[in-house]
């Protein structure tokens, strides 16, 4: 057994210490908001953060995470950049069909906790990893935008 620290509460799962972390969120402990996209770190669907920055968890082992901080779509809304970000989401209407959404959540929030004021570029760089099948980049690089002027 491996006790991992999920959203703030102890975990603990029976998993191989090579498992994707993705697959032990979702199928050991129901953490189904974390999305299974490309399962080769291309399109940042499993976007979670480990020790406060983004990693994609379809092709980090399980055995990276014991002992560090993780957080996933389903724990985000605690910090200030977190709630910032999810009511621009809401106010700017960013969904489409949503899949992609949680990973570029989870990015656009470490993000903002790095660089409060994003450029245009800051943004096409940090977010660059989250692909979005439906195109919703424009809305994605506003609502960033707008949650940084609520951070201001």
């Amino acid at each position: 057994m491996t006790t991992l620290d999920i959203n703030g509460s102890a975990a603990r799962v029976d998993a191989a210490a090579d498992t994707p972390l993705l697959w032990v969120l979702r199928d050991e402990l129901q953490l189904t908001g974390t999305k299974y996209g490309c399962g080769q770190g291309l399109c940042g669907a499993c976007t979670v953060h480990l020790a406060g920055q983004p990693v994609r968890s379809c092709i980090t082992p399980l055995a990276a995470a014991v002992g560090k901080k993780i957080v996933t779509i389903e724990g985000i809304g605690q910090g200030r950049a977190a709630q910032a970000v999810l009511e621009s989401w809401k106010r700017l209407d960013v969904v489409q069909c949503g899949y992609c959404q949680p990973g570029q959540i989870m990015g656009a929030v470490a993000l903002l906790e790095k660089n409060p004021k994003p450029s245009d570029a800051d943004i096409d760089a940090a977010m660059g990893g989250n692909l979005c099948r439906c195109g919703t980049y424009v809305r994605i690089r506003a609502a960033i935008h707008a949650a940084a002027q609520a951070l201001a």
